[in-house]
């Protein structure tokens, strides 16, 4: 087991700030939303803070996205007890989970149909702070800013509703789409976290089903 790193109070804090944010909505705060919260003058100082965790080696900072701050293996090790979504292989001796991971999907047919299961995987329930019931894989780079890419193995939760701002699994007449969830007084927008792609505009009366939220991600690289 890695050494545990010595952290500041502040960095501490914001370390509990992004692992709260990843257990609420699946994804990290932005560099604006940290400062927000804690009070910064500007998003720079929380960069700096966060470039103070990555030399520690409890988080990792992915360049090119707004949302890119993944936690690493010292993380997952030293916060036991913490809300951790993001890892790479099960740790052994943990209590594990095995989840169907799902392919492509077909249109018009339910998520966990048997044949939209690839294989299943084997993974530790204590790195979840909600237990997810199926692995999807991401298609397309629709929430590459959000840190979660084409390829990635996206841990789902299955219910049918979703608070405002968390990233859901949803079925569009015979599609299935991954974006984050936003209620309207007149409609629901399921939003990309990519400008390349636009907002899904959901209408009363339209074909939509939430099918889960996100829980968390693996991707297969090993995060050192």
């Amino acid at each position: 087991m890695p050494d545990t790193p010595k952290l500041t109070a502040r960095q501490q804090e914001i370390l509990e700030l992004i692992q709260s944010a990843i257990a609420e909505t699946g994804s990290p705060p932005t560099r604006a939303e940290i400062a927000s919260q804690l009070g910064f003058r500007s998003a720079n100082a929380a960069e700096e803070h966060l470039q103070a965790l990555a030399r520690k080696g409890v988080i990792e900072l992915v360049s090119g996205t707004s949302r890119g701050i993944r936690l690493t293996g010292t993380a997952l090790h030293s916060m036991q007890t913490s809300r951790l979504k993001q890892f790479s292989l099960p740790i052994p001796g943990l209590s594990q989970l095995t989840l169907p991971l799902v392919g492509r999907v077909a249109a018009g047919s339910p998520i966990l149909a048997q044949e939209h299961v690839d294989q299943s995987y084997f993974v530790e329930a204590s790195l979840f702070a909600h237990r997810p019931d199926y692995l999807l894989r991401v298609r397309g780079m629709s929430m590459r800013d959000a840190g979660i890419m084409d390829g990635d193995l996206l841990a789902v939760q299955t219910c049918k509703d979703a608070k405002n701002g968390q990233i859901v699994v949803a079925r569009l007449g015979e599609e299935v789409t991954v974006k984050r969830y936003r209620r309207n007084k007149d409609s629901i927008e399921l939003l990309p976290e990519n400008p390349d792609y636009r907002p899904i505009v959901v209408m009363p009366g339209d074909q939509f089903e939430i099918e889960g939220r996100a829980v968390g991600l693996i991707r297969n690289t090993i995060l050192m």
